[in-house]
């Protein structure tokens, strides 16, 4: 369905730019497959309407002409829809080239790969000429091993509803969610999807990693809105403790643990090869703390120590 849409898209902006007069709704329905395929005049006009906006929404720009019979037609002029020359800095250039490589590890490497290559055949100077940037100099990169990345998405390019198993942190056995997609957000090396869960109709946020399963598309619209600004980010900070009213006191081996340091509140140094942190509390800082092991020590408050340590017991019992 997504790539009919897309095929049906690409037509109908080849049709509009390479005429030299406006063409009516008439004439672009014979020549486009997907409008001689409708199903009656109602569900071409409502397509095409459909098609004319996502255009217009995608940048192109598309006049409406009347002519003397009073019909209506419609084009696209070429110099109405050029683009400027390129042109881009050696810093600009670089930031492109950092970009290309945070995506070797998903589907959008082959696509970013390519579109370097023609802004440099174009004259865009190479990061090598102002930076030295040598082989084993770190590189940003946002890993992509979950298989349910790409589906969801394309699901949210398309808008369009999705079904999958999905298993909670602290549940035995997967749930099926009828979720409808909004964005992807990479936080903390952790992919996680935002969008509105039909089955509690409200919004979510699930980690892509508890995905069991193949994630399946559904057909139809969307039920509710999707926000402007979908702020999946916040959400998820807010769950892992970075949004919190109170504070908790920790001990932490001297050496370790610098994302808990670049966070402390207070840091009191200690002669005994462990220091003493204040920082923030807040719901989901107990499976954070886990994953620094024995490096870090909970003095308070009692209930999230307790919830350290049943954590680890259920790490160390498999």
């Amino acid at each position: 369905m997504a790539i009919a849409k897309s095929e049906r898209l690409m037509n109908l902006a080849l049709c509009l730019l390479g005429t030299r007069r406006p063409l009516s709704k008439r004439e672009l329905r014979g020549s486009i497959e997907a409008y001689l395929e409708a199903s009656g005049d109602d569900a071409f006009n409502r397509m095409f309407e459909r098609d004319k906006d996502d255009l217009r929404e995608l940048g192109l720009v598309i006049e409406t002409v009347e002519n003397l019979e009073g019909e209506t037609g419609y084009l696209a002029r070429r110099d109405s829809n050029r683009l400027p020359p390129i042109t881009l800095d050696a810093e600009e250039a670089a930031a492109l080239g950092l970009a290309a490589k945070v995506w070797q590890q998903a589907r959008l490497a082959g696509a970013a790969s390519g579109a370097l290559q023609k802004l440099r055949a174009a004259g865009m100077p190479e990061a090598g000429d102002s930076y030295d940037i040598q082989p084993s100099a770190l590189e940003p990169r946002i890993p992509v091993h979950e298989a349910a990345f790409e589906p969801l998405m394309l699901a949210c390019r398309d808008r369009r509803p999705v079904v999958f198993d999905y298993r909670k942190g602290n549940a035995a056995r997967p749930e099926t969610r009828q979720v409808e997609p909004w964005t992807l957000e990479c936080w903390r090396g952790h992919w996680y999807l935002a969008g509105w869960d039909r089955d509690r109709g409200a919004e979510r946020v699930f980690r892509l990693s508890r995905i069991t399963g193949k994630v399946r598309s559904r057909a139809g619209a969307f039920t509710a809105p999707v926000p402007d600004v979908v702020t999946v980010r916040e959400t998820v900070e807010s769950w892992a403790g970075e949004t919190a009213t109170r504070s908790a006191r920790i001990r932490l081996r001297a050496g370790c643990g610098y994302p808990l340091r670049a966070r402390a509140q207070a840091v009191t140094e200690g002669g005994d090869g462990w220091d003493e942190l204040e920082i923030p509390y807040g719901h989901g800082l107990d499976a954070w703390l886990v994953e620094f092991g024995p490096d870090v020590v909970v003095l308070e408050p009692a209930d999230l120590r307790a919830d350290v340590v049943e954590r680890l017991r259920a790490v160390a019992k498999g």
